[in-house]
């Protein structure tokens, strides 16, 4: 019901200001016969006339006329919307969504975001800072950044950054107490500093490969954090071993506050990729972004781990 009076009130405003059906049949498509029955059909249903046809002009009625002024203005402003939505699509403007980790944050997005907010001063980008697999859909985000090997086989996946490694780091008077280990074996004899993620079951188990070989091992330890900076801080202090970053102890490495051990089992891989649900109907805005964060580098592995199992290692 809703539906056809929608339609034949349309048609109405048509008609009122062609004053013709022959002029506002053309107009709309339709053939002479098809309007007349649209207008005749809705007149019914209210039962009131809303046109006084003439041989040579049609115009509304009083009640065609209230009607006709009553409506119109909504009209104009679905069609305004419509406009709008339109100018959304192509212009380069909007909000865009995206939850990533710290890590991602500090090493690869900010550096990419920073150019690209000056140059599209009409998008908004709002970074929701969470180290758990966040459901991006149910979230309602435009996207999320995540490690390639984490990112699910249902997303659309853009390498945003180049491949990076973690390592193993502790403080000099904790090495002169208690030695280095040789393996990722010997971590279970060390204090090491914990890292407890949402979304895995425990804690996380801390991952090694050299040569083709994988080793997970299940370390031990007084302290268990789930922000970065407290587990660099954490290890400089002393209180034991970290896997961290490379990237994010350079600093400290640099100045001697920190030592990296077991170096031969930390290979590169995968970094971090943008995903997200579709590649239909994206906003001219997240298109950009997606071209500014694009990676542009080489990179020596793929975004899977080749097939190669890991060993474990602890319990």
């Amino acid at each position: 019901m809703l539906k056809d009076n929608f339609t034949a009130i349309f048609y109405l405003i048509v008609v009122a200001h062609e004053r013709s059906f022959t002029r506002a049949a053309a107009k709309l498509g339709l053939s002479q016969s098809a309007l007349s029955h649209a207008i005749r059909s809705l007149e019914e249903r209210l039962d009131i006339r809303l046109l006084a046809r003439t041989t040579r002009s049609v115009v509304p009625t009083e009640a065609g006329e209230m009607l006709i002024n009553n409506i119109s203005p909504h009209l104009n402003e679905i069609e305004n919307d419509l406009i709008t939505l339109t100018d959304m699509r192509d212009r380069i403007a909007g909000n865009i969504r995206i939850t990533l980790g710290e890590h991602a944050l500090q090493s690869t997005v900010w550096p990419l975001l920073q150019p690209f907010v000056r140059e599209y001063p009409d998008i908004h980008v709002e970074l929701f800072m969470d180290n758990s697999m966040t459901d991006i859909i149910s979230g309602r985000f435009d996207a999320g950044v995540r490690l390639g090997t984490l990112v699910a086989k249902d997303m659309v996946a853009v390498r945003i950054g180049p491949d990076w490694r973690e390592c193993v780091v502790g403080a000099p008077e904790y090495f002169a107490a208690h030695g280095k280990p040789e393996t990722p074996l010997d971590l279970q004899q060390h204090n090491c500093i914990n890292i407890r993620r949402p979304t895995l079951e425990g804690l996380y188990t801390w991952e090694f490969s050299k040569g083709g070989q994988r080793t997970r091992v299940r370390v031990k330890g007084q302290l268990t954090f789930n922000n970065l900076e407290m587990r660099i801080e954490a290890a400089a202090l002393g209180h034991g071993l970290s896997i961290v970053p490379e990237d994010s102890v350079e600093k400290e490495v640099a100045e001697g506050k920190l030592v990296k051990v077991l170096e031969d089992w930390c290979e590169p891989f995968p970094g971090y990729f943008l995903y997200y649900p579709s590649r239909k109907q994206h906003t001219s805005a997240f298109v950009r972004l997606i071209e500014a964060f694009r990676y542009k580098g080489q990179s020596k592995n793929g975004m899977q781990k080749n097939g190669l199992e890991y060993q474990e290692i602890g319990t």
